[in-house]
């Protein structure tokens, strides 16, 4: 048993397999749609990569302090001079440094392409998010039935007695909808769905609060969402003095009207209600 090839391949393997996770984690939809529609990739939710993801990140970790106690001699020699004097801030240490610092610095100023894989995950989640459908409101898996009918305005005997139809166990108005999902096999969103026959569900019916993500998505995704036209909806929000073009962000709109951008959504709420 060779203890410096373990920790090499160790960390070798573990790096492979958290460049998996992390691209898995990189076009999951977000958490809040995840919990909602009982998302899974190869039986997995989107929590469990997660913890997966950081565990193997601490194995790796652990791996290469491993792997530089073991070549220790050799990191040693990457930092030596030609007269083997050590120099710390050799050529290549400081372009690996330089590389580094600009990815890290050019991430927080968006500068591309740093700022490009960002957006390009940023839009591969949103496509997911509207796929799988939003939830009314945030973290609506873990409101009790009773709350949550409230909340989404529905009558509670009246969705009991739909949920019963469907099939669906209820023992108690104060289970949570996660809890009343995992019981019956099915994610939050098919109860709320079941509550509602006939309807398309969460994702194409526009709730009078807004969910979660709404400031980061522009008009033409809230309106695609809703199915309402970009051009009718920028016209009233104009009616009403408030400039918004169809690919601003409801965070952009509302801080170039002065305003909040829940309040730019219940401007729009209003307007689909019409």
């Amino acid at each position: 048993m060779n203890m410096r090839r373990i920790t090499s391949l160790t960390a070798l393997i573990s790096f492979v397999l958290l460049m998996v996770t992390s691209i898995i984690l990189y076009i999951v939809p977000s958490g809040r749609v995840a919990y909602w529609a009982g998302y899974r990739l190869w039986s997995l939710t989107k929590e469990d990569w997660g913890a997966v993801h950081i565990n193997l990140g601490v194995l790796l970790l652990v791996s290469i302090l491993l792997h530089v106690y073991y070549n220790w001699k050799a990191m040693i020699s990457y930092l030596q001079n030609k007269s083997k004097q050590l120099r710390i801030f050799t050529a290549d240490f400081n372009i690996s440094l330089l590389v580094t610092l600009v990815v890290f610095f050019g991430t927080l100023a968006g500068i591309p392409p740093m700022s490009s894989i960002i957006n390009f995950g940023a839009a591969i989640t949103e496509k997911a998010n509207l796929y799988y459908g939003e939830p009314p409101y945030g973290h609506a898996e873990l409101s009790p039935l009773a709350d949550f009918v409230d909340k989404v305005k529905v009558d509670l005997d009246e969705s009991m007695a739909l949920l019963k139809q469907a099939g669906i166990t209820v023992d108690s108005a104060a289970q949570t909808m996660q809890e009343i999902a995992e019981a019956n096999g099915v994610s939050p969103q098919q109860i709320y769905a079941a509550m509602k026959p006939g309807s398309k569900g969460a994702a194409n019916e526009m709730p009078e609060e807004a969910p979660g993500g709404t400031g980061n998505r522009t008009l033409a995704q809230i309106c695609e969402m809703y199915q309402l036209d970009p051009k009718v909806i920028a016209h009233g929000l104009a009616l009403k003095s408030i400039t918004a073009e169809p690919q601003q962000s409801m965070k952009e709109i509302a801080t170039a009207n002065h305003l909040d951008p829940h309040t730019i959504y219940a401007e729009i709420y209003a307007l689909a209600k019409k």
